[in-house]
């Protein structure tokens, strides 16, 4: 790599310059609303590195020791199938048919969402192959909305600490695990057991990466066999095999017959937005291997293929399930029984018995999500802590001492363990999971908004040339299902069925836009007010630790 001497800026500007400490670096000199390159050696945008169509695999774009690579093809697209295939299957499908009225509408809607799910993944494919490193749309918000330098950072920052929490999922393992052993659940035992729970993964994915990625992908699989299973056994049912015919004392089901599928259609628009909202929210966790792309065996390829066999596994999987349970329930019992639409499968086939052992196998489920959440979770805030800008950054970017990001995993279980203990149930409580879903739809219409100016520009600005692209009308469709997402809960609900008992519908919404204002105040007195104050520069350093993970870190110049 040729050494080429930093360009000179104006003095008069404010400067966050930038030096190595260790190694060959690209030297770049960063003033607090521009970005001016003085070396090459590689596809560099205004002083991001970008990764082209050159035939490399991308793991040579982030400077991470070759053994964090542990990912292969079976276990990149686990992380995606762990996370999206959590408690919905077994619930949700009552719900959309509640919203759609007739079985025939309500597979339409989860082919809508197979499409929108499709559309995401292929942005974030393009979005994976251009930068393909760990921090999903960390680095995509940097990349694009550069101006005025870490305003994007620093609301990112905001919205991960507070949305990216295993809180919600612990509690459902909780409440699982407790009806499986047979234990009537109180608020207080299955509090206990959500946090062993969390408490389990954060210790396997922060001590033993290797065996937490191990037990990830067991879950994946075992979650994958029952799957199949349910659709095995409702194709079964509904050739009408001997033993996995309806029991006699439920009622049979005539679902799939052509003059019931669409008995009871509803054409109500509210519901019918409603029941999309739900599917397309079933399908979100597409990107989930965006995350940990520095952590991908050749990433550039591997992200292509593990993201579209995810999207494969999990719409073959809720469009079969969601037959087999159609073939075996009555559209009666899923809509008026309070039992969730699984247990409704196995009671009718296999008798109330089955009840327990379905309990334990959504928990090993919901167990599998909360494995694939922590362990993406854990390296978007380690990435966060490698930009320099949060608190005890150093510690925060560090894989020491078990080669795992253990001190980012620690910060995400704290804020989980803090929302189960200090949330009470009900209208608090539901308002954290809902501002939290929300916050993702507000983040996924800034990366889709910013990946349409990539392909319009025309100036260079971004000089964006990924391995892969995806086509203007899928970005569109893309971009118009997250404006979908975060509009439709401002629509005052149906009859006065307010989603909350003492909060107006729209305060999640409202407060997710609010919270980005945190992030700006840090973001001036880290950047603006305090330098000026305090009469100094921030000076950028690049840095390579001890355990051979690469970071950045500020240095106080004091101005004479």
């Amino acid at each position: 790599m040729d050494s080429v001497q930093p360009t000179l800026l104006e003095e008069s500007e404010p400067l966050l310059r930038e030096t190595r400490l260790r190694g060959e670096y690209q030297s770049v000199r960063v003033a607090a609303d521009d970005t001016r390159l003085t070396s090459r050696s590689r596809p560099y945008s205004e002083g991001v590195p970008i990764a082209e169509d050159d035939g490399s695999d991308g793991e040579a774009f982030d400077n991470v020791p070759k053994e964090r690579r542990r990912l292969g093809l079976w276990s990149a697209t686990n992380l995606v199938f762990n996370f999206v295939i959590g408690t919905g299957i077994y619930a949700t499908p009552s719900l959309i048919l509640r919203s759609s009225g007739s079985v025939g509408v309500a597979l339409v809607m989860w082919l809508v969402g197979a499409l929108i799910a499709a559309a995401g993944t292929v942005v974030y494919i393009e979005l994976g192959t251009g930068l393909p490193r760990n921090g999903g749309e960390k680095n995509y918000l940097e990349f694009i909305y550069r101006k005025p330098k870490y305003l994007i950072t620093c609301i990112f920052i905001i919205y991960s600490l507070l949305t990216r929490t295993s809180a919600a999922s612990s509690v459902v393992f909780g409440e699982y695990v407790i009806h499986a052993i047979g234990v009537t659940p109180t608020p207080t035992n299955t509090l206990a057991v959500a946090l062993c729970g969390l408490t389990l993964v954060t210790l396997l994915h922060g001590t033993t990466v290797q065996w937490g990625i191990r037990l990830q992908d067991a879950l994946g699989a075992f979650k994958l066999l029952v799957l199949s299973a349910i659709s095995i056994i409702g194709l079964l049912s509904f050739a009408g095999v001997p033993g996995f015919q309806v029991r006699e004392e439920y009622e049979k089901p005539h679902n799939l017959e052509w003059n019931h599928i669409w008995q009871g259609s509803n054409l109500d628009a509210h519901d019918f937005v409603t029941g999309l909202y739900n599917v397309i929210w079933s399908y979100l966790g597409y990107s989930h291997i965006n995350y940990a792309l520095s952590e991908v065996k050749h990433p550039v390829r591997t992200v292509k293929y593990a993201s579209a066999l995810a999207l494969l596994l999990v719409t073959s999987v809720y469009f079969s399930v969601n037959i087999a349970y159609f073939a075996v329930i009555s559209k009666s019992d899923i809509l008026n029984s309070r039992t969730i639409v699984v247990s409704l499968f196995f009671r009718n086939l296999f008798g109330e018995a089955t009840e327990r052992l379905m309990s334990a196998i959504v928990a090993l489920s919901v167990l599998g999500t909360i494995l694939a959440s922590k362990f993406a979770q854990g390296r978007v805030i380690q990435e966060l802590g490698r930009e320099g800008i949060l608190p005890f950054s150093e510690i925060l970017a560090s894989s020491k001492p078990f080669n795992a990001p253990s001190a980012a995993l620690c910060v995400q279980y704290v804020i989980s363990c803090a929302i189960l203990v200090l949330t009470p149930k009900g209208d608090i409580y539901l308002f954290l999971i809902s501002f939290g879903s929300y916050c993702i739809s507000l983040v996924n219409v800034l990366v889709a908004f910013g990946v349409v100016l990539l392909h319009a520009s025309t100036s260079g600005l971004w000089h964006w040339k990924p391995p892969f692209r995806a086509p203007n009308s899928v970005v569109f469709i893309y971009l118009l299902s997250n404006i979908f997402l975060i509009t439709v809960p401002f629509i005052p609900p149906k009859d006065g069925k307010n989603v909350y008992e003492s909060l107006p519908y729209w305060s999640h919404s409202v407060t997710a836009f609010a919270v980005s204002l945190i992030g700006y105040a840090y973001w001036y007195w880290f950047v603006v007010w305090h330098p000026q104050r305090n009469k100094y520069l921030l000076e950028r350093e690049w840095v390579i630790q001890d355990d051979g993970v690469s970071r950045y870190a500020f240095r106080k110049v004091p101005i004479k």
